[in-house]
């Protein structure tokens, strides 16, 4: 039996409240499980006492046993120091979108088409001051 750590819900509608629980990885979120290990209350500030409470000896038992725990149920481990918990790395989901990435190159080739229209422009108006002066040093 694949077993897991993981967040089962409760608490009322947009007031959370977690217990930590020991599952079957099949078992619905917050169905059927088979130990309660601890509570999670996200409502409680960072640096509250009671905000995430764990049961040690027995969750090290479970994870003795083989028993993974997911993500979020890993940091609080980690915070703890009974689990390394490696840091994920995603660069590709702070990339814009497909519109605005073709949004940006059509700002930078105006940008460009500007800077371009504007050196013409300052060469053809040095070109036309350098003409006079050329034939009033001539004569």
């Amino acid at each position: 039996m694949a077993t897991r750590i993981r967040l089962a819900r409760g608490g009322s509608k947009k007031r959370p409240f977690y217990s930590i629980v020991a599952a079957d990885a099949r078992a619905p979120r917050d169905g059927r499980f088979i130990e309660k290990l601890g509570t999670y209350n996200p409502l409680l500030p960072r640096d509250a006492e009671n905000r995430v409470t764990l049961n040690k000896e027995r969750i090290q038992h479970w994870l003795d046993q083989g028993a993974l725990p997911t993500d979020r149920v890993a940091r609080f481990l980690d915070a703890e120091g009974m689990v390394k918990r490696e840091a994920r790395n995603n660069p590709n989901k702070a990339k814009p979108g497909k519109k605005a990435q073709e949004r940006i190159e059509e700002k930078k080739q105006k940008e460009e088409d500007a800077r371009e229209a504007a050196a013409a422009a300052e060469a053809e108006t040095a070109e036309a001051t350098e003409a006079p002066a050329e034939e009033a040093a001539a004569e």
